[in-house]
């Protein structure tokens, strides 16, 4: 299920950015240590990344693939958001990370 989750809402998010203006491009990332996001968007220097978990919970931990973009972007990392199966929006331990409801995609 969480392959499918991910794909779907990495589609829903690509589609949603042909709203925007601006030359955007679409990565995934994984390091050496296996580490990943499942979708980084850039702009330019500017970098954002999301990761999407097919749960109702998230923790600190979530974020560690977020936190490792962040650290390979430098200034260039705007920010990211872990989407879940959940109903709050929460801090992941830095201002620039958030878990956010995978329903905000079509709610904002």
């Amino acid at each position: 299920m969480g392959h499918l989750l991910e794909s779907f809402a990495v589609q829903q998010v690509i589609a949603q950015a042909g709203w925007t203006e601006g030359d955007l491009r679409f990565h995934h990332y994984r390091d050496k240590d296996r580490v990943e996001v499942d979708l980084v968007i850039v702009r330019g220097r500017d970098t954002w990344g999301i990761e999407v978990k097919a749960s109702t919970s998230v923790s600190r931990k979530d974020g560690r693939g977020l936190r490792k973009l962040a650290e390979a972007c430098g200034d260039g990392f705007r920010g990211g958001v872990v989407l879940y199966d959940g109903a709050d929006t929460l801090p992941l331990g830095d201002e620039r990370l958030l878990a956010v409801p995978l329903s905000e995609l079509w709610e904002r």
